[in-house]
């Protein structure tokens, strides 16, 4: 540990980043450092002559094509109708975006002051555009599935007039000039913003500890946490502010608030959805989506704002028809892999969290899937290769902060991304090459089956304040493959249990599916 601390202190010397001595004991004290040595031990134990991951353009697997159905609602969260519901009554006008923000807008502050859930809420910017699109609605003038519909979104990406703060301290007067496209697009589909929501400072973390704002507390247990970094989004979801909300996913951060909220999160494939205009915590491996109340729900906001954008060269694809992959719950020719060991020999979740798994796998099986057991060691080897290039890409934007403002940054932020200069440059290259060869290992796996199924998160919602581990999570951002996190039941005391799906890259359409079957 000594040499890793003075090899850290002698990089941050060189980068001219002031850190005290506190800095490093709390580095310490927090286990920033503890998988070095294994990020070390993986990398040594894969070649060292390929193409790294950003040249390795045939590391991308094929795709197979797999059926594609379509959607009605599933059963509303906590008794909250969902946007498959509310859209038709909407559109019939039984239902008025008035009266639906005012509702929205009342539970807010019904709830703000136990949980936390936003940074900014738009109270008569939300009034004003509830009575256009109630105009709009009733002149014929009728958008689809969102217009009228609550949401909010994650305070890191960009709302035109409003400040940007991405949890920080440092960006707290940043104000937006023009709306992120992920934003825009939900305009275009007509849904009314009601506001921006809580979250980790710079979305690195997987709890909801926030040292400038406080943490969110679950709508399930006060007492515990509701999972980061996207923890706003999710409560309010959950907790009936709104019928679904964006957020960004660098290791898991839609999918774990997701997972300990009871709630859907998903994560599409890296490229799918534009990231312009949101704050950068890695720029391979962020991902924004949305989180909503049921899967049809998810594919209806993804269908809103999926596709290539100029403003983000990531974006690669046109999009499909989301919503058509929802319609009769059927999972008849997906072959699901339900996960065995992921390398590391240990149990992959608690008890109560397994049984959900694998009830999860049964209904899969159930609803037509043929279902095989598979172990898959190379997890284990992306749970250690994805939090080193995060680590290495946050510390390049955050440099010139880190020289400028270190005090700014709360504790633990500060010192999880100075332990990321405990890395040289050349780490960095050997784990995008280690990344390569995972991914085309794992792309040969999915030739065999089209649906992987494991925990979202290794155990229930942690106490207030305490961060969720990536474990599950983390290795398909690692990868960019789309995932989902669905409910799957509630403990013995009543909190929330989940099951993560995973499919190959682009074919949501398959993997919302099979999530449909498995949750209808």
């Amino acid at each position: 540990m000594t040499d890793m601390i003075n090899r850290l202190r002698t990089n941050l010397r060189a980068a001219g980043i002031p850190a005290t001595e506190s800095d490093f004991a709390g580095i310490v004290e927090k286990g920033f450092l503890n998988r070095v040595a294994d990020v070390e031990r993986v990398i040594a134990s894969l070649p060292s002559d390929n193409l790294p991951d950003y040249l390795d353009s045939g590391s991308l697997p094929v795709p197979v094509e797999t059926p594609r159905w379509g959607g009605s609602s599933q059963t509303p969260h906590r008794g909250v109708s969902t946007i498959a519901d509310i859209a038709a009554q909407i559109r019939a006008r039984t239902v008025s975006p008035v009266e639906l923000v005012e509702h929205a807008l009342a539970r807010i502050a019904e709830r703000s002051a136990q949980l936390n859930a936003f940074q900014l809420v738009l109270i008569e910017q939300a009034r004003a555009d509830a009575r256009a699109a109630e105009v709009a609605i009733a002149a014929g003038a009728y958008l689809g599935p969102l217009h009228g519909v609550p949401v909010a979104v994650k305070d890191l990406l960009d709302l035109a007039g409003t400040p940007t703060t991405a949890g920080s301290k440092i960006l707290a007067t940043s104000i937006a000039s023009q709306d992120a496209t992920g934003v825009a697009r939900l305009r275009q589909a007509g849904a009314v913003i009601i506001g921006k929501t809580r979250m980790s400072e710079f979305a690195y973390s997987p709890g909801s500890n926030n040292a400038h704002y406080g943490p969110t507390a679950n709508p399930h247990n006060l007492e515990r946490d509701s999972g980061g970094s996207s923890s706003g989004s999710a409560v309010a979801v959950a907790d009936g502010m709104v019928f679904a909300a964006l957020g960004s996913d660098t290791g898991g951060s839609i999918r774990i608030p997701a997972a300990q909220c009871g709630i859907v999160g998903l994560k599409p494939t890296h490229g799918r959805v534009s990231l312009a205009g949101a704050v950068t915590l890695s720029w391979s491996l962020d991902h924004l989506g949305p989180l909503t109340r049921s899967v049809a729900d998810a594919a209806i906001m993804l269908e809103a704002i999926a596709g290539p954008d100029p403003r983000d060269g990531r974006t690669l694809r046109p999009a499909p028809a989301f919503r058509a992959a929802t319609l009769d719950g059927s999972a008849r020719g997906l072959r699901a892999g339900l996960l065995g060991d992921d390398g590391t020999g240990k149990p992959l979740a608690d008890a109560e969290t397994l049984a959900a798994v694998r009830r999860g796998a049964e209904a899969l099986r159930a609803a037509g899937a043929t279902l095989v057991e598979i172990d898959i060691p190379e997890i284990a080897m992306l749970q250690v290769i994805n939090p080193v290039i995060l680590a290495i890409e946050a510390a390049a934007f955050h440099t010139p902060n880190l020289r400028a403002r270190l005090d700014d940054y709360g504790e633990f932020m500060r010192q999880r991304i100075l332990a990321a200069f405990v890395y040289g440059p050349a780490t960095f290259v050997a784990a995008q090459q280690a990344r390569a060869t995972l991914r085309r290992r794992m792309a040969a796996i999915f030739q065999q089956i089209d649906i992987l199924a494991l925990p979202s998160v290794p155990g229930l919602a942690p106490p207030l304040g305490v961060p969720t581990p990536t474990t599950f999570t983390g290795p398909f951002n690692c990868l960019g493959w789309p995932a989902i996190s669905i409910p799957a039941g509630s403990s013995a005391d009543g909190m929330p249990l989940s099951l993560q799906l995973v499919a190959r890259p682009w074919e949501e359409p398959a993997l919302l599916r099979a999530a449909f079957a498995t949750s209808a």
